[in-house]
């Protein structure tokens, strides 16, 4: 249980109880890749799978941070709190404490605070396990610090961490599914307009589990091929004298290859065509239900893997033993280079398809990959 572990391992590293643990769930991306730093749409929804943030308050300026995965803390006065000053595993949670700032919060009277993070979202495997850092920590901080943001905002505090602390160049999409999740459904988000409509999925209903195969290939954001992609779309947009990609059309593709080199063609047309493909879903989902969003999930894989070229051998393999095992759809999800595919799967089916990819990984010599269902979940909250 991960709020009671939080709890624990706070007393254990600082000596007392806590003054209370929040916890925000990582997410999976149901469509809508690389879509959202172009200013398009995505379908994320929140997971059971949780970090857990334990605060204690101090009678000095100082936060220190402390987690069960580093054999140290990590601390450092308010005042010296910089996207320079912290790196590694701190930056996510202090980078935070630094965006509220940045945001408009008062700290200069505010306390200090003690910190300990655990967690049981798989890290590097696609799930968003830095955003639900950044929104649990962000969560604690609000409250505590009685700093009164709504959780949009909580959403911008937590990518500006991980765009300047961090250093990766993501969107919102993770923080605003982490802290805007609910049961049994998911987050439609214009990232244009920050507006967000929770779109129910009824997958208990329809008798479907969405299970998730994590290569155990890991991948890092801050690291080049997520930033190389994001230039290519910046290029793009600036070649169709655009502002941002959202304002091509599928209709506009015919003329896009002609302005533009063929990899940076490539590069948009998955990004258009993606977005178009969450209306598309959002859309099947209110009129025929999750069943039927298969064949897009499938058209979603392709294109990451043959237009934006950010799968790997792994993903691709997960996708195509699921689709042969009777999966309605499958696609990889998350940032790409590593990480993890999911697959809408017909309840019954998840035992052997199961251990159909599992089997198919060693037949190729892969490393065994962890594969396991999740459950659309509610978001961030105060658990103690």
């Amino acid at each position: 249980m991960t709020v009671a572990d939080a709890a624990h391992g706070f007393a254990e590293w600082f000596g007392r109880r806590p003054a209370g643990v929040w916890s925000a769930p990582g997410r999976v991306n149901l469509i809508g890749e690389h879509t959202d730093y172009n200013d398009g749409f995505v379908l994320p929804f929140a997971i059971e799978r949780r970090t857990a943030v334990a605060l204690g308050d101090r009678d000095d300026r100082v936060v220190r941070v402390a987690t069960s995965h580093e054999p140290e803390a990590v601390e450092i006065h308010l005042e010296e709190l910089t996207p320079d000053a912290v790196s590694g595993w701190a930056a996510y949670p202090l980078g935070v404490a630094w965006a509220l700032r940045e945001s408009g919060a008062d700290l200069d009277h505010a306390r200090g605070v003690d910190l300990y993070v655990t967690s049981d979202v798989p890290i590097g495997a696609g799930l968003s396990s830095s955003a639900a850092i950044e929104c649990a920590v962000a969560l604690a901080l609000d409250e505590h610090w009685g700093l009164g943001f709504d959780r949009p905002t909580l959403a911008k505090v937590g990518r500006l961490a991980e765009n300047r602390v961090v250093g990766a160049p993501t969107g919102i999409m993770d923080q605003t599914a982490s802290l805007l999740g609910e049961a049994d459904s998911a987050v439609f988000l214009d990232c244009r307009s920050l507006d967000a409509d929770v779109i129910p999925l009824g997958l208990e209903a329809a008798g479907l589990s969405i299970l998730v195969v994590d290569t155990r290939v890991t991948h890092a954001h801050a690291t080049g091929g997520y930033a190389a992609r994001r230039a290519s779309c910046e290029a793009g947009a600036r070649g169709l004298g655009v502002e941002s990609l959202r304002e091509v059309r599928v209709d506009d593709l015919a003329r896009a290859a002609e302005l533009l080199d063929d990899e940076t063609f490539r590069r948009v047309r998955h990004v258009v065509t993606e977005n178009q493909r969450v209306l598309d879903t959002v859309r099947t989902l209110r009129e025929q239900g999750a069943g039927a969003i298969g064949p897009l999930l499938d058209a979603s894989h392709r294109s990451m893997r043959d237009d934006f070229e950010i799968s790997v051998p792994e993903l691709d393999l997960a996708v195509e033993t699921a689709q042969a095992n009777g999966a309605i759809g499958a696609r990889m999800t998350g940032g790409g280079f590593g990480g993890s595919a999911i697959a809408l799967v017909p309840d019954a089916l998840v035992p052997d398809l199961s251990r159909a990819v599992v089997a198919a990984f060693a037949e190729h010599g892969y490393r065994e990959p962890a594969v396991f269902t999740v459950r659309p979940s509610a978001g961030a909250r105060r658990d103690a």
